[in-house]
């Protein structure tokens, strides 16, 4: 909100003309993008709208759907791990949240809710015919993976929490009074849709380096996950929406987690400074029934791109016998 501080300080007629140039600006880099990153995969009817999917691994094998965190889309996870869970011979279905990607946020802000967006990617299912199925969620997205299996447990056969969110914060978010006047929903509209776009563009490449500490990032990480899909104004609304929602969600759903009766597996890098494993990973494998904690060591919270393996063997670990894929014979390729 650097924008929202700066423009309190000019006077009305500068403002104006600020707001004028970050709409065209705006206007600009949504259509470049959409350009650039155009939908990869069938869009499945939810009520209200439909959501778009990237899919991968064939048509027949057990169901493992990617569900990804905060400011991504389906590629983020699908490029990370689920083509390597793909190639082990599982049907793997990547999702855009509703408001990311692709797809439509029927609700608009009441989609913010973790268990809104359960519904409709149990909706998404049921329309494929898919599930139970395994469900592996990333960072924001572990608390979307609960609420799916705790709502629509009949959709859900396992649960793999990459570096996930699902415990209460350890406090309330105290912000900015400016912060809290911008996160007022006129002026968040306002400013995502004039000088949002370009502020985040211009920190998007920092921005996707930082998530990897303290590793490395992964070569070309911003190209292969559409990074710049989340530039859009509808996206950068919704991506604000579902980070200030997220506390008073997993408020709401954390007292259920002992109900869980889906084989967990909880897996964190032991170094990630983003959801740190003392706060998520280890209280989350506490709460959950029969829940196995993987602590992966120098591992920060990119792990589906530093640690596929692991994340792979985690969703093949919790796949039941009769569902894991069939070893090809000796000297068949």
């Amino acid at each position: 909100m650097t924008a929202f501080v700066v423009l309190l300080s000019l006077p009305v007629l500068a403002v104006a003309a600020v707001l004028a140039l970050g709409a065209v600006a705006s206007l600009i880099i949504t259509l470049r993008v959409g350009a650039q990153h155009p939908p990869e995969g069938p869009f499945v009817a939810v009520p209200g709208g439909r959501l778009a999917t990237i899919q991968a691994g064939p048509a027949d094998g057990p169901p493992v759907v990617l569900l990804h965190g905060a400011s991504a889309n389906a590629s983020d996870p699908m490029e990370g791990v689920g083509r390597l869970i793909a190639s082990r011979g599982y049907r793997v279905i990547a999702f855009d949240r509703p408001g990311f990607g692709w797809s439509d946020r029927p609700g608009g802000g009441a989609d913010a809710d973790p268990a809104a967006q359960a519904r409709l990617i149990a909706a998404a299912l049921e329309t494929m015919g898919v599930g139970p199925a395994i469900v592996l969620g990333h960072s924001w997205a572990g608390a979307l993976a609960l609420a799916l299996a705790l709502d629509h447990p009949e959709r859900v056969s396992g649960l793999v929490l990459a570096a996930g969110v699902g415990m209460p914060m350890p406090g309330p978010i105290t912000l900015p009074w400016y912060w809290n006047l911008a996160l007022k929903p006129p002026v968040l509209w306002l400013l995502s849709r004039t000088v949002g776009p370009p502020m985040a563009m211009v920190f998007l490449r920092d921005a996707g380096a930082r998530v990897f500490k303290p590793e490395e990032p992964v070569p070309g990480y911003l190209v292969a996950s559409r990074a710049a899909l989340v530039l859009r104004p509808d996206t950068l609304l919704a991506n604000v929406q579902d980070l200030v929602g997220l506390p008073s969600a997993l408020a709401a759903l954390s007292p259920r987690y002992g109900t869980l009766r889906v084989p967990t597996t909880v897996v964190s890098g032991a170094d990630d400074p983003i959801v740190k494993p003392d706060l998520q990973a280890k209280r989350l494998a506490q709460a959950i029934p029969h829940a196995r904690l993987v602590l992966l060591p120098a591992t920060g919270h990119m792990l589906h791109y530093t640690q596929p393996e692991a994340l792979a063997d985690a969703v093949a670990g919790l796949a039941a016998p009769r569902q894991r894929p069939e070893p090809e014979p000796a000297g068949t390729r």
